[in-house]
């Protein structure tokens, strides 16, 4: 796969974004290109995201290249690429996927004064080896009509035998569902992970399919009662144009599991410096970029996340959702128990 440079039409998108035409005394002037490029390997799939490039180009000068691709392929050609990768920045939409790259020593620590005092140290990598920038939620999504809120107020009520044959999901193998595991592991033990997740298969309405979404739709539609999702796919839905997306929101509801006790479990959207970036420098200032109001606006304003800088513009449809109390779990330990969580996951049956 090419790097594909920012799109034509994003000066387009840019434009309409902004309303009535600014008077020229007020419009930003580009920077004029520098002769600097940064190469970005990005696991996110978003248009607003080409946005944010072309912003973060015209701003510095420094010519943006874009990789998207899924987190394993990205990591696959790294690996393939060794010393002579183009990469500079790592984008990914979970810790636990940053720990892959990390562990496959495709990362490398750095120093920011700028990151450190922006980003809690909770959200990032110890050594800063990755710096968190959006924040997401798994939660609970259920049928209001079928189940009564207390059914579904801990991660542990989905192995309640109550809930027999009223579960949909997706495939263990999800880095969403391995991560969450990981902190399962971390909170009860192997064993109380590993006794959860054989009660929960055995609540399967049936086997494991399809994104997030897809779990929304089914049981907007009967087939369960209730899923585990990222809270952000549900409030793209509210937040959509398409009434039939819409209705499926009015359907279900959300549950964030744990609030009396360790709190619902949280994972990021992550960057990190690539191990042998050629343009060091033009990595860090962007991850920077990502931090300042305009970056964290450009970051979720699209895909629904929570900014994690203290300050940043909450995304429409999220102030609708309910206040409640984050997960502190080490998200850097997440990755490190992954082959742990699978493993209790395929003894159990979660395909």
């Amino acid at each position: 796969m090419r790097f594909m440079p920012p799109l034509a039409a994003v000066a387009i998108i840019a434009l309409a974004a902004c309303g009535a035409s600014q008077d020229a005394s007020t419009q930003k002037t580009a920077v004029q290109p520098n002769g600097q490029k940064l190469n970005i390997y990005s696991a996110r799939h978003y248009d607003s995201d080409r946005l944010l490039y072309k912003t973060f180009e015209d701003e510095t000068g420094i010519k943006v290249n874009f990789r998207e691709s899924g987190a394993s392929q990205l990591l696959e050609t790294m690996k393939a690429e060794g010393e002579n990768s183009p990469a500079d920045v790592i984008i990914a939409s979970d810790a636990g996927t940053l720990y892959r790259f990390q562990d496959a020593s495709l990362t490398q620590p750095i120093e920011s004064d700028t990151l450190t005092s922006a980003i809690p140290p909770h959200f990032r990598e110890e050594n800063g080896n990755w710096f968190g920038l959006a924040k997401r939620a798994r939660v609970i999504v259920y049928d209001p009509a079928r189940l009564n809120p207390k059914d579904v107020d801990e991660y542990t009520d989905l192995a309640d035998g109550k809930l027999q044959g009223e579960l949909c999901m997706r495939s263990s193998t999800n880095i969403y569902n391995l991560s969450l595991m990981g902190e399962l592991i971390g909170r009860l033990g192997e064993d109380g992970a590993a006794a959860w997740t054989r009660s929960v298969v055995a609540n399967f309405a049936r086997p494991p399919q399809g994104g997030d979404t897809a779990q929304i739709e089914s049981i907007a539609a009967g087939e369960c009662s209730a899923a585990l999702v990222n809270h952000y796919y549900w409030v793209r839905l509210a937040q959509s144009n398409a009434p039939a997306q819409r209705a499926l929101t009015e359907k279900t509801r959300l549950s964030f599991p744990n609030q009396d006790t360790d709190g619902t479990h949280i994972n990021v959207t992550a960057a990190a410096v690539a191990a042998n970036a050629p343009n060091k420098t033009a990595a860090i200032q962007f991850i920077e970029f990502l931090t300042t109001p305009e970056g964290q606006a450009l970051l979720t304003t699209e895909t629904k996340e929570f900014p994690l800088v203290a300050g940043a513009t909450l995304p429409s449809g999220l102030s609708d959702l309910p206040d409640f109390k984050e997960s502190n779990y080490p998200l850097s330990q997440l990755g490190a128990a992954q082959a742990q969580a699978q493993a209790i996951y395929d003894r159990a049956g979660w395909n």
